[in-house]
């Protein structure tokens, strides 16, 4: 576990993710009719995709954005959490009549269903089991398991007829990771940044705030060596929530003082991973 808990605040959470494409219209399609999210503003190469006028997700448009290489660290999947099993029932519907489920499992925490967006970026939809179920070891620590996932059970808590959009509650639960060194990784997030270790496995890593299962997961399964850039397609960045501007002066001294490079934005500052990666932290509206 983090030996500095508390840096930071417990309901610290994740906001949005962005990503560069090249073909817009058909990822605004997958999101919209597979994942359920509205599309809530279009302005020039930028859409933004939600639920009840919330943002989740940026569209950006780049034709000249280069495909991630098969080597390169990003993005492993966007989690969009919906609440209920119903509406995760919903999801599957959704997906077994427009596009194609990659993968099913009971993570003991959660029921997930995974497929690929139109450019191969990574998608989970997931529902929380209550906290008072989730597994736990001998020693009282998180167990986040993978065992199969009963689509014939989940099926039928599906609502009685179709449902084309992800409910109000839905949220991006968490951002998953590919990073080239895990222990770098954990330098940053962990003992810089704030997150506490959830779970430790040799190849992936599961941080949170406040208890929760996972805000971000990082892993080196497929060993990515080359850090992630501005002209590939694929994550363009994702945002970390603290409850208020309070907060975040802070976590903002921290990673001065640490020599992390902070830069400016209008609604708080962003920041770069050890690969590359773009994190925007911002306060509570």
């Amino acid at each position: 576990m983090n030996d500095a808990i508390g840096l930071l605040p417990d309901s610290s959470r994740i906001g949005r993710a962005a990503l560069t494409v090249g073909d817009e219209s058909a990822v605004i399609d997958f999101y919209r009719d597979i994942v359920g999210l509205e599309q809530l503003t279009r302005e020039a190469s930028t859409t933004a995709l939600g639920v009840d006028g919330r943002s989740l997700l940026e569209v950006r448009y780049d034709a000249d954005a280069h495909p991630r290489p098969e080597d390169a660290t990003g993005l492993f999947h966007n989690a969009f959490r919906v609440p209920t099993r119903e509406a995760l029932g919903d999801a599957l519907a959704r997906i077994r009549d427009g596009w194609e489920l990659t993968g099913a499992s009971d993570h003991g925490v959660s029921e997930a269903l995974y497929c690929t967006d139109p450019e191969g970026n990574g998608v989970e939809i997931y529902r929380d089991r209550p906290r008072k179920d989730w597994p736990r070891d001998d020693d009282g620590s998180l167990e986040i398991g993978s065992w199969p996932l009963d689509l014939a059970d989940l099926a039928a808590a599906a609502s009685d007829e179709s449902v084309s959009t992800a409910p109000a509650e839905t949220s991006l639960g968490h951002v998953h990771l590919e990073v080239s060194s895990l222990d770098d990784a954990r330098e940053f997030y962990v003992d810089t940044l704030g997150f506490d270790v959830m779970v430790s496995a040799p190849s992936a890593l599961f941080l949170a705030a406040g208890g929760y299962h996972h805000h971000l997961g990082l892993n080196t399964w497929n060993r990515r060596s080359v850090p992630s850039t501005a002209d590939h397609r694929g994550l363009a960045w994702f945002e970390l929530v603290v409850p208020s501007s309070d907060a975040l002066a802070p976590i903002r001294r921290r990673l001065e003082d640490r020599g992390v490079p902070v830069a400016d934005r209008d609604e708080g500052f962003e920041i770069a991973d050890p690969d590359g990666i773009t994190v925007r932290l911002v306060a509570e509206s």
